[in-house]
């Protein structure tokens, strides 16, 4: 049986990923060749983060010690993505973003969704 969700539905009852954005969770990340990481943790109640990078880079969630490296997950720049961060039914929750350039220092731009 599928869980019940208040999210709202279009003609085809596929759901609309419809989230707010979070008052205090615009985060905004200097990205260059050395790890950076979110300053301040994501908020325990929120969902979703997206993703907006102005240069590709590569990127690692966790906790505040987290790490990225050149072996992580690429992201390329320009696209604006929502990943899910948890709290889902295993209870893990990321709390941290860590960044790596993969190219030209950039910006990567994150706003938290509940």
């Amino acid at each position: 049986m599928p869980e019940k969700t208040y999210l709202p539905c279009d003609a085809n009852d596929d759901l609309i990923p419809a989230l707010r954005l979070k008052q205090g969770g615009a985060h905004a990340i200097a990205v260059t060749d050395t790890s950076a990481v979110n300053t301040t943790a994501f908020d325990p109640y929120t969902r979703v983060v997206s993703l907006y990078a102005t240069g590709p880079v590569f990127l690692r969630f966790g906790e505040d010690d987290v790490t990225a490296t050149e072996n992580d997950h690429y992201y390329p720049a320009g696209i604006y993505y929502d990943v899910a961060i948890g709290a889902g039914s295993d209870g893990a929750h990321y709390t941290h973003l860590a960044v790596l350039c993969a190219g030209e220092d950039c910006t990567l731009y994150i706003s938290e969704k509940c």
